[in-house]
């Protein structure tokens, strides 16, 4: 089992921005690893994915305004995302998310993911 701790959600105002924070054990960063989010009504829908070698992949609602990075130390993982330009449309509960090992072939923007945080609330209001 992969314990994944989210922080970082709040409460902003449009225009503003929020980083979101993840720690994960170190022994996730061989795998896909994500930011996923749900809006109330809808279906839980990826935002932001980290491949192997750094690349990265955005919704389209996300590309240009938020960033997927990630840091590690000694025995923790860290992943990111920062997000500017916040619009109520991004409110949501997000979350962090493990999947595969990159290396096992998998496509990290289409696979499932089988690892989950709990989720921090994002409210944006106008």
């Amino acid at each position: 089992q992969i314990r994944l701790l989210e922080s970082g959600g709040g409460s902003v105002q449009a225009g503003g921005s929020l980083r979101l924070s993840c720690a994960a054990p170190r022994s996730t960063s061989s795998r896909c690893m994500g930011w996923f989010r749900q809006i109330t009504g809808k279906e839980r829908e990826r935002v932001a994915i980290l491949h192997s070698g750094g690349r990265t992949t955005y919704s389209d609602s996300a590309t240009g305004r938020f960033t997927i990075s990630k840091d590690d130390d000694k025995n923790t993982l860290y992943l990111y995302l920062q997000m500017d330009s916040l619009i109520p449309e991004d409110t949501a509960v997000y979350y962090c998310a493990a999947g595969p090992y990159t290396w096992s072939g998998s496509d990290c923007a289409r696979t499932a993911y089988n690892y989950w945080g709990q989720g921090t609330q994002v409210t944006v209001s106008s």
